[in-house]
């Protein structure tokens, strides 16, 4: 089912494709992806690594080249389409309509400048802001995210910060012009748990402070458990499933979000082991024809060796990608 374009939403994904450039040619790595997200609300992306999740938020952002390209579909931000602007007039975009925090904040920040030169440039390039008070501004920013003593840190690289506070300050960075929309791709990955939950409350909060669409890219279920209003789940480069997250979580309407719900600890006797998925995912360059996912699921039979079920409605803003999603929704 290719999703349909949104005119209420904030940002509207539909006929999403990615090739990736390799030696031995072209390697479609994203299939077919649609979904859309309102303002002050929270869509997932969940899947395991390698399902596809970075790769169409950063076609979303428009960061694929030089190793990657949007070969077809429409991202609507602001009723215009991202992947039809130039480049130019994509890093207009950067920032005050759209906005990305990435998973490693080490390397996302330059380690030879100091991290309050680096928020105050947004300011500076798009608001043509004094550097005096782009300063002020960083500051600014730096204690609304909960950097303790911001005047002083300001003035602090990033390899003098701790992990959760490197993150504090890409999220700080990515609000500083308020975006409309904001991709946050694994935010708390290899942080403690503790600073995993300030991290994901500090979003909460951002979110509905301001209005922006979060689109959260994450493996972790708990977190979207907790956070998100939508879910769309991706296996191998497509959505294989999606829908309003307390109704996915609690009656999946494809085996691979079944067996991902079935694999969390909660509800098992302890001691007993947890059921698996086994197997793991296809190489994108080896996607077999029929059900991506066939090789490893309990439902699959001699139809799913040879059609691949197209992602249509499973119900009420429910949608699957099953030929026998039906038997997962009556049990």
């Amino acid at each position: 089912m290719r999703e349909h374009a949104d005119a209420a939403a904030a940002l509207a994904v539909s006929g999403l494709s990615v090739e990736l450039r390799t030696p031995d040619g072209p390697v479609r790595v994203v299939r077919d992806v649609g979904f859309a997200v309102r303002s002050g609300q929270t869509l997932a992306l969940l899947g395991e690594s390698g399902c596809g999740k970075t790769m169409t938020a950063q076609a979303v952002a428009g960061l694929l080249d030089p190793v990657a390209e949007a070969v077809e579909g429409q991202v609507l931000l602001g009723g215009r389409d991202v992947l039809r602007l130039s480049r130019r007039e994509r890093r207009g975009l950067a920032g005050p309509e759209l906005a990305m925090v990435f998973q490693d904040a080490l390397t996302a920040l330059n380690p030879v400048y100091t991290v309050g030169s680096q928020l105050a440039e947004p300011f500076r390039i798009h608001e043509r802001a004094s550097r005096r008070a782009a300063g002020e501004r960083a500051v600014e920013l730096m204690e609304r995210v909960g950097i303790p003593e911001p005047r002083l840190r300001a003035k602090a690289y990033p390899h003098q910060f701790s992990g959760g506070m490197r993150q504090r300050l890409l999220i700080a960075m990515a609000i500083a012009l308020r975006p409309a929309v904001l991709l946050a791709d694994e935010p708390t990955t290899a942080l403690d748990v503790t600073v995993q939950a300030q991290i994901m409350e500090l979003l909460a909060q951002l979110r509905r402070e301001t209005r922006m669409a979060l689109v959260l890219i994450t493996h972790d279920l708990a977190v979207v458990a907790e956070q998100a209003d939508q879910v769309a789940v991706m296996y191998a480069g497509s959505i294989v499933e999606s829908g309003p997250v307390t109704e996915v979580f609690a009656a999946p309407r494809h085996p691979y979000t079944r067996g991902l719900l079935d694999s969390v600890p909660a509800g098992h006797p302890r001691g007993t082991t947890l059921p698996s998925i086994e197997g793991g995912p296809p190489r994108p360059a080896d996607v077999p024809a029929g059900c991506a996912f066939r090789a490893r699921c309990p439902l699959a039979r001699e139809r799913c060796a040879t059609q691949a079920p197209p992602l249509s409605a499973a119900g009420t803003g429910r949608a699957s990608a099953c030929h026998y999603w039906k038997e997962l929704a009556d049990a």
